[in-house]
């Protein structure tokens, strides 16, 4: 929280872990978000509590009892999506605002005057709109706050009614506790016809890959993932998944002229966009962070104020704020529905898990000794003569590390990895910086 504020934030979204999307890895609990609201304000920034869950009725049961004492702390905003939470707040609490979850899938600008009749202030728009068409619900609804996803993971179905996680787990998305099924690795076996009973049946695991080069060509010659053209013979084909953590349980899958759909997402990124969300008139744009780390959080927030403010100084797009997000582990970008790609430019079909592109988070400074060298403490291994690059709210630079002293002040070449405290010469601006070593 305190990195996003940092690093140019406005504004951060903190959840209940019981009535958010946010049960895993929680820490803002009722003392928590009362010291979040009460740091916030302080710093003239806003602070978001995220109560967006689909409730069962376990749930409504104790809402009310359990969101007073948040509401009594004033945060900015409730982030919500059930329309029976929200009945109930807004005829308890006329005066608290209430946003509308991304989770409530809002697509056309009907549906934003629904909910602004309903007495919500402002809409956190689905990710499946394109630019055009958040242009349109602007220019029909121009008196309701509007905000955009431009940064983060991306849910192959409509936000969180993906099925995968409680099908294997018991762990509903809706609820908070999502582990991401869709980018576990599975197998693939073709089935035969059909048999007896009606039933596809396996007959062996399919010893090929994907063909980017031919779905290329496919799509060019007509047939493409919107279903126009030919469709192709493979559209009526069974296959079989098998997650590898359960060999043995097969799963029949069909494919249609869209393709199949447990696929692994790349991230989105719309830094690139900014601008133009900007000319349309967005008055918010939110970066995900579920579960991220704190260099991720920083990283992300310097580099969309960066963007925001050239955007409204006029000033043309910097290409190396994409440079800077390749410093992030991610699992490929994407403009997601922002934009009209190819098939294959959503989904990244070589692995499911994030890698490094540009560097990698290695320390944050605690802070200084009287000689002026940096007090660290190591999140990963870094060492003598390594790249670094200093990332602090007055602005980056990056140097080569010239030398390093362990606690006791002697000389080291490495530091290992996390929980070392180290002290490295850097100069310049460094209370609160973060370290990372570019590869």
């Amino acid at each position: 929280m305190r990195a996003a504020y940092d690093f140019g934030a406005d504004a951060v979204y903190a959840g209940q872990p019981r009535y958010s999307l946010r049960a895993r890895n929680n820490e803002f609990r009722l003392e928590q978000i009362a010291q979040g609201i009460a740091e916030a304000h302080a710093r003239g920034k806003k602070f978001f509590v995220t109560s967006n869950l689909i409730a069962h009725n376990d749930k409504v049961r104790t809402y009310l009892r359990d969101i007073e004492p948040v509401i009594a702390l004033r945060p900015d905003a409730l982030i919500m999506a059930d329309p029976g939470l929200i009945m109930q707040v807004h005829e308890k609490w006329p005066e608290v605002p209430i946003h509308l979850s991304v989770q409530a899938n809002t697509t056309n600008w009907a549906t934003v005057k629904f909910w602004q009749k309903m007495g919500v202030s402002r809409i956190i728009l689905s990710r499946e709109l394109s630019l055009d068409e958040v242009e349109g619900i602007r220019n029909e609804c121009p008196d309701m706050e509007l905000e955009v996803f431009v940064h983060g993971a991306l849910c192959i179905a409509y936000s969180g009614r993906c099925l995968l996680s409680g099908y294997f787990n018991r762990r509903d998305p809706n609820q908070g506790t999502c582990t991401n099924a869709c980018r576990w690795e599975y197998g693939t076996q073709a089935a035969s016809e059909h048999s007896p009973s009606g039933e596809a049946v396996p007959v062996g695991t399919l010893e090929c890959d994907f063909d980017f080069a031919e779905a290329q060509a496919e799509e060019e010659a007509g047939f493409s993932t919107c279903g126009s053209g030919a469709r192709h013979p493979a559209a009526d084909r069974v296959y079989f998944l098998e997650e590898k953590g359960r060999p043995g349980e097969l799963m029949p899958i069909m494919e249609d002229e869209h393709g199949t759909y447990i696929l692994n997402s790349k991230d989105l990124r719309a830094v690139e966009h900014v601008a133009r969300l900007c000319q349309i008139g967005v008055d918010s744009l939110k970066i995900e962070g579920r579960t991220k780390s704190l260099y991720y959080v920083a990283r992300t927030a310097q580099v969309y104020r960066r963007a925001i403010d050239d955007a409204m100084a006029g000033r043309p797009f910097n290409p190396e704020l994409l440079l800077e997000l390749e410093g992030l582990a991610n699992r490929g970008y994407t403009g997601g529905l922002l934009e009209r790609r190819p098939a294959q430019d959503y989904q990244n079909y070589i692995s499911g898990h994030s890698e490094l592109h540009r560097s990698h988070f290695v320390g944050e400074v605690l802070g200084v000794r009287a000689d002026g060298w940096a007090e660290v403490e190591t999140k990963n291994r870094f060492a003598v003569g390594d790249r670094i690059e200093v990332i602090h709210p007055a602005g980056n630079r990056v140097l080569a590390l010239e030398a390093m002293q362990n606690a006791e002040g002697e000389a080291i070449q490495v530091a290992q990895g996390n929980p070392l405290r180290v002290f490295v010469p850097l100069g310049g601006p460094v209370e609160g910086a973060l370290l990372a070593r570019l590869l």
